[in-house]
């Protein structure tokens, strides 16, 4: 634990860019081995063309995947994509440990995000019963986890310089018409490289904890 900042070391790996099951897997390893003693970790990652398809999630949601894979995944929430110029956060939490309940967690996420967009002077939103986080209506970000034993994993994806065209191939997290919008649309920057640091400094702050950059090998 970090005994100036009285906050628990967080160890940071970014991946880069990955397809997106082998890091689902590994995700899954890590939460089922870790102990009590078990560092919390952040993976951050640019996931290839892919959408996943939460537990609850209705397959007619996908209205026309075409050659982007639909991936069916244990996480909350209903169909989202993943692509190049997006920023996947998956928080590997001890909750318990943290003493956070899982609608705290989610609202904690969600303000890391509004404070990172503040940034740039981007006024980002909640909206009631719909996760995530919205500017002017159109969503900027998306959450979706999965909680097991106390223990978090899944978590955010926030788009920043991407293709959006996607988005139209489905209903985004079960909503048809749901507008998407990424931050380079905003005026923000055009890279997810700009936007990183500022993101886990946010995280950080929001959750309590101090990021540790870690080499960038996942649970084996």
């Amino acid at each position: 634990m970090d005994a100036v900042a009285g906050r628990r070391d967080c160890l940071v790996r970014d991946l880069g860019r990955q397809p997106y099951e082998p890091v689902w897997r590994a995700m899954q390893r890590f939460t089922d081995a870790r102990t009590e003693a078990t560092p919390d970790e952040l993976w951050l990652v640019e996931h290839d063309p892919v959408f996943t398809l939460g537990q609850a999630g209705r397959p007619e949601h996908v209205l026309a995947a075409g050659d982007i894979p639909v991936v069916r995944v244990d996480r909350g929430g209903q169909v989202t994509y993943h692509g190049p110029g997006q920023i996947v956060a998956y928080p590997l939490l001890d909750l318990r440990r943290l003493k956070l309940g899982v609608r705290d967690y989610v609202c904690r996420i969600e303000q890391a995000v509004i404070d990172t967009l503040a940034e740039w002077n981007i006024e980002g939103r909640r909206r009631d019963g719909a996760p995530g986080v919205y500017v002017n209506g159109a969503k900027v970000a998306a959450l979706g986890i999965r909680v097991r034993r106390g223990c978090c994993f899944h978590g955010l994806a926030f788009n920043i310089a991407m293709d959006l065209e996607p988005f139209h191939r489905i209903n985004p997290c079960g909503y048809a018409g749901l507008e998407v919008v990424a931050m380079a649309d905003l005026g923000g920057p055009g890279s997810v490289e700009a936007v990183k640091p500022v993101l886990l400094a946010a995280m950080g702050e929001a959750l309590g904890l101090r990021p540790v950059p870690a080499d960038a090998t996942m649970a084996a």
